[in-house]
């Protein structure tokens, strides 16, 4: 799964060359990504691939979920308490799920994934002082 376009980006993230790479909203989001895969692996998924990026965008988590599908998963995290912000699940507007069906339809065509069912779904992940307070999946909101 791991395609070209995945390997430079992050070749440029490790080397510092893509904006962001270091800043503490990245590690919120990295650590998000990783808690949303141990959640999913409770459920029964698959993890398939991490952080990759095609030319449309980047996919947080691609699983096989426990009926065979293929899932897209966009991961959304937040400090709890950060009154700045809404609910980290609100960030996936209508915008980001036409990039995420555009990412979907990519990687089902270069993979070869026509003839299974495929979908996107949401993890949103609340951390307080440091630890994961609350885990919430949506199935399916790629419209």
């Amino acid at each position: 799964m791991l395609n070209a376009w995945t390997k430079l980006w992050r070749a440029l993230r490790g080397a510092g060359g893509v904006p962001g790479g270091d800043s503490a909203t990245r590690r919120l989001g990295e650590r998000g990504e990783r808690e949303a895969a141990a959640f999913l692996k409770r459920a029964g998924f698959r993890i398939l691939d991490r952080n990759v990026v095609v030319p449309m965008g980047e996919a947080d988590l691609v699983a096989e979920s426990p009926e065979g599908a293929i899932v897209i998963v966009e991961v959304k995290s937040r400090e709890v308490g950060d009154a700045r912000h809404p609910p980290p699940e609100a960030q996936v507007d209508q915008r980001k799920r036409r990039k995420l069906r555009a990412i979907l339809a990519y990687l089902t065509a270069a993979n070869g994934w026509e003839g299974r069912a495929r979908r996107i779904d949401v993890v949103a992940v609340d951390w307080r002082e440091g630890r994961a307070t609350d885990v919430r999946h949506y199935v399916g909101v790629g419209g």
